[in-house]
C-alpha cells in the first residue's frame, strides 16, 4: 500500500471529510494521517502534500468547523431579516445549538484548537468572524434600545456561554424539548434574573 501512487480528485477535502467522521466516531486521539490516507485510497505519504502533520490536519478541521458554523449563523440571521433583536438572537441560538448537538466532537475540537498556542493565524481569524457574527445583533439591539448599553462583548460572551452550556446539557434531549427549553433560555437572557 505504501507504494500506491498519489491519485485523487480532491484529496484535501476527502481527508478533512474522513477526519471529521473519524473524530465523531473515535475522538481526536484516534486521528492518523496514515489511516486517513488508507481510507482515501492513496499512499501514506500523499496527505503530506496538504498537511505537514496531525496538528495541521486538526487546525484545518477546526477551521472548516468555524467556517461552516459562521456560515450557518449568517444564513439564520439573513432568514429572519431585520425582525426584532430577540428574534435574531433566538435564530442564532437555534442554529448554534443545532450545530453543537449535531457536531459535538467537532465543536470540542474547534474550541480546543482555538486555545492552542500552536494554532494558525487563519484559525484565529475564523474565530473572530464567528464572534463578529454573534456580537452584531447585540450591537444592533443596543442601538435599538432592546439591550442595555455598554460594552457588547460581555453580553455576547454571556449569550455564547449560555448556549454552549445548554447544548451540552440537552445533547440527548428530544428536539421538541430542546426548542421549548431554548426559547425559555433566550427569554431569561433578555429579561434577566432580577424580579420585575
Amino acid at each position: 500500500m505504501a507504494d500506491r501512487p498519489y491519485h485523487h480528485g480532491d484529496l484535501r477535502a476527502a481527508l478533512i471529510a474522513n477526519a471529521e467522521r473519524a473524530l465523531a466516531e473515535r475522538g481526536p486521539s484516534a486521528l492518523s494521517l496514515r489511516e486517513l490516507a488508507r481510507e482515501a485510497g492513496v499512499s501514506h505519504a500523499a496527505p503530506g502534500r496538504h498537511f505537514k502533520d496531525k496538528q495541521a490536519l486538526l487546525d484545518a478541521l477546526a477551521l472548516t468547523g468555524f467556517d461552516r458554523l459562521t456560515g450557518r449563523l449568517e444564513d439564520a440571521l439573513a432568514a429572519v431579516g431585520e425582525d426584532g433583536v430577540r428574534t435574531r438572537v433566538l435564530a442564532l441560538a437555534r442554529t448554534y445549538v443545532g450545530f453543537a448537538i449535531d457536531n459535538a466532537a467537532l465543536l470540542d475540537l474547534m474550541y480546543a484548537r482555538k486555545h492552542d498556542p500552536r494554532s494558525s493565524a487563519q484559525l484565529s481569524a475564523a474565530m473572530e468572524r464567528l464572534l463578529d457574527t454573534v456580537v452584531r445583533p447585540i450591537v444592533d439591539g443596543q442601538s435599538d434600545g432592546e439591550i442595555a448599553g455598554g460594552d457588547p462583548w460581555p453580553v455576547a460572551m454571556t449569550v455564547s456561554a449560555a448556549l454552549h452550556g445548554f447544548a451540552t446539557l440537552k445533547a440527548a434531549a428530544p428536539p421538541e424539548k430542546v426548542e421549548e427549553s431554548l426559547a425559555e433560555v433566550v427569554r431569561v437572557l433578555f429579561e434577566g434574573l432580577a424580579p420585575r
